[in-house]
């Protein structure tokens, strides 16, 4: 793809927004899919004792999530996945779990992976990407990260702007309490979070850096949500502390708004970073926090509408459906596939994407396209029938 430096941002964009840019569609959905796969392959079942972790190795994990085949077919190798703890946010006393897991590492979950681009995919794409994909919430569960998503706090991000000699600068950019502390926490006490997400990303994406640095090199981040929140701070970082002049780009989809003004002058500045936010205008998680309370946008905005699509339940009652409808990844997707600016009324599909996708974690097509909801699940919710006729749960985690 000779074309991949415009389409990272290396110019800003320009001229590929309004009306969006086919290669461009393309593109953002590539790297959506990325996002998405981390929410395809989480064990959310209370029941097993790895709820929380990956159902999938690191080896089959495109493969098991659908992007192993024809136009979703990733040419990358996963080589590290990552873990974050919320503990250090949680009062004493306060019994929050993540999960059910009831082992000393039940503070620490599966947060995301590191790939980076196969031989083949060098050849196919133009460049060596390393791409970082990070998880947001899981709505169907409680979770301790709903504590660190109501930490509405300004904190310093003293760990990601300091000089050289390991002294705080000047003014140092203002970030959400609970975003920092996910991304930057380590819990002693369990296995996986003996050092945090942050260093877990950083020494990942260094070694990759250090492997391939004769080569054309891309460094792009993506995650939704939640996971949009920590791939601004985490690109921000890697453009600040790692990729040296490696062009760094983020992608972060229906993100909220993550830091202080001083936060959006800092990222501007960084001559290797590209930001590029995915917004759903009918979607209420960007513009939280509001900007009373210190909050500004990083990065520009491709703002898209999902009440314009004729396949979606836009018109169906109900509040809480229409925001998750609003607020859901694959819906966010479907846009990107064939929204025609925001100031066309009407969507057209321009990038053949199947729309059953769309149902994939909710129900958020119209009944006349006869698609299950939520049909995204494990068989038989991992319950496995043995030789002699009884039926097992067959846990294992990642």
């Amino acid at each position: 793809m000779e074309n991949w430096k415009v389409l990272s941002g290396d110019q800003e964009w320009e001229g590929l927004l309004e009306p969006l840019d086919y290669d461009l569609r393309r593109y953002l959905i590539h790297y959506g899919e990325m996002a998405e796969a981390t929410y395809d392959a989480f064990n959310n079942n209370r029941t097993s004792k790895y709820a929380g972790f990956s159902r999938y190795s690191k080896d089959e994990l495109f493969s098991k999530v659908g992007l192993g085949k024809g136009k979703a077919e990733k040419k990358y190798t996963v080589t590290k996945f990552l873990y974050a703890t919320s503990s250090s946010l949680v009062p004493d006393g306060f019994l929050l779990k993540s999960l059910s897991r009831e082992d000393k590492n039940s503070e620490s979950n599966w947060i995301g992976f590191v790939a980076v681009a196969t031989d083949e995919g060098v050849r196919e794409m133009g460049r060596r990407d390393i791409v970082v994909a990070w998880r947001g919430t899981i709505e169907s569960i409680l979770s301790m990260e709903w504590v660190n998503d109501i930490q509405l706090g300004l904190v310093e991000a003293t760990k990601i702007f300091k000089t050289g000699d390991d002294h705080k600068e000047k003014d140092v950019p203002k970030v959400h309490q609970g975003f920092y502390s996910l991304y930057t926490s380590i819990d002693s006490g369990s296995i996986y979070n003996k050092t945090s997400a942050r260093d877990q990303v950083l020494e990942e994406v260094k070694k990759l850096v250090n492997t391939y640095e004769n080569e054309e090199l891309s460094i792009t981040v993506t995650g939704h949500s939640l996971g949009a929140a920590i791939t601004t701070l985490n690109a921000i970082d890697i453009a600040r502390n790692v990729a040296g002049n490696h062009l760094v780009t983020a992608f972060p989809f229906a993100c909220p708004r993550v830091g202080n003004s001083k936060l959006r002058t800092t990222a501007s500045d960084l001559h290797n970073l590209r930001v590029l936010r995915i917004e759903n205008i009918p979607d209420v998680v960007p513009d939280h926090p509001i900007n009373i309370v210190g909050y500004d946008v990083v990065g520009k905005v491709l703002k898209v509408d999902s009440q314009k699509s004729p396949y979606l339940k836009n018109g169906q009652p109900g509040i809480m459906s229409f925001l998750s409808r609003a607020h859901n990844l694959e819906v966010y997707m479907h846009m990107v596939a064939g929204t025609q600016g925001s100031k066309a009324l009407e969507f057209k599909l321009v990038i053949e994407r199947d729309i059953a996708l769309v149902n994939k974690g909710l129900d958020g097509l119209k009944e006349e396209y006869s698609v299950p909801t939520s049909w995204w699940v494990q068989a038989n919710q991992g319950m496995v029938q043995l030789p002699n006729g009884s039926w097992q749960l067959m846990d294992v985690g990642y």
